[in-house]
């Protein structure tokens, strides 16, 4: 299950020949469009490319773009009984301007408070009914801020969780950052550490210790998974695995939806009781590997097996 919030990224493609004669901006002569999904969204399509069943729940507006959300889903092997349509919030779209490949810009329509307190119920309500009904092997917080995961939200969510004996993982962001009490996984990068933290945290092993044995002792959380951009990922487990995992060498063409797909292999490792450094390893190449694609993408499996057979042959977990 991936509890948290969602948006359509919506992509204006076109070739760029001149520079306009109003303004020094490119001209992008339009070619076409296309709606993918986006946020918690992309989590899913993480999840469903690897073989496993994602149960998505989220909060959209009562509007065209919602709806247009909602439409994607079934092609996508992705169930819609999950989404809650609420006609007070509209419906998060990003939409990017690409010209000759290159993203030009990028313009953000959204709503980002709180659920009000009719629509936590309905949603909280909806959600559980779906633990009740689903067997579900783990639950994924994809947090962006934009007000689905409330503090009430997630205090809830993780005691039913704990209740069933569900683990549970968060792939945070700032604003309800300590909320996550008790979870098994967390995720930050090393931006939200920085602001979070109450001393500098450096890309390198002590200090990432230091941030992690801050946050074990916040939020009693069994693992601490740090991505660090294009110096890979920090990996903290209670089994006493601690290091830094690098990337590999990538031609990297776009980072969006990496973080995405960084929590999606990891929540996955840990419901399949996959050995913490596996899960690191499995988790960095994935969001190494859609770096290399322009735009949102999820994992390709086929490759990520490769990637990780050569990986296993160059390294040895400590």
């Amino acid at each position: 299950m991936i509890v948290g919030d969602v948006m359509l990224d919506r992509y204006l493609t076109g070739t760029v020949s001149r520079i306009s004669p109003e303004a020094p901006v490119p001209v992008v002569l339009h070619q076409s469009t296309e709606d993918r999904l986006g946020g918690a969204a992309n989590v899913a399509l993480n999840i469903r490319a690897l073989g496993s069943v994602p149960v998505l729940c989220s909060v959209v507006g009562r509007d065209e773009d919602g709806e247009a959300f909602k439409r994607l889903l079934p092609g996508l092997g992705i169930t819609s009984e999950g989404i809650l349509s609420a006609a007070g919030r509209t419906t998060t779209i990003k939409t990017r301007v690409l010209g000759n490949n290159q993203q030009m810009l990028r313009i953000d329509r959204e709503d980002t408070h709180d659920l009000s307190g009719e629509e936590t119920a309905l949603f909280l309500q909806n959600v559980t009914g779906l633990l009740e009904k689903r067997k579900i092997d783990i639950v994924i917080f994809q947090d962006y801020n934009k007000g689905v995961l409330t503090p009430e939200v997630i205090r809830t969510l993780i005691a039913e969780c704990r209740k069933r004996n569900i683990p549970t993982a968060v792939d945070p962001k700032k604003a309800n950052f300590f909320a996550y009490q008790g979870v098994d996984l967390f995720k930050p990068n090393l931006k939200e550490i920085r602001d979070s933290a109450p001393f500098p945290v450096r890309p390198e092993p002590e200090s990432l210790k230091q941030a992690s044995d801050f946050l074990r002792k916040s939020l009693q959380n069994r693992l601490t998974m740090i991505t660090l951009s294009e110096k890979g990922l920090f990996l903290d487990a209670d089994t006493g695995l601690s290091r830094i995992f690098p990337t590999i060498a990538r031609n990297v063409a776009d980072v969006s939806g990496a973080g995405d797909t960084v929590i999606s292999i990891a929540a996955l490792g840990l419901a399949a009781g996959l050995d913490p450094g596996i899960i690191a390893a499995l988790s960095n190449l994935a969001g190494g590997q859609v770096c290399e694609s322009a735009g949102v993408v999820p994992v390709r499996p086929d490759i990520l097996e490769a990637e990780l057979g050569q990986w296993l042959l160059q390294n040895k977990l400590e």
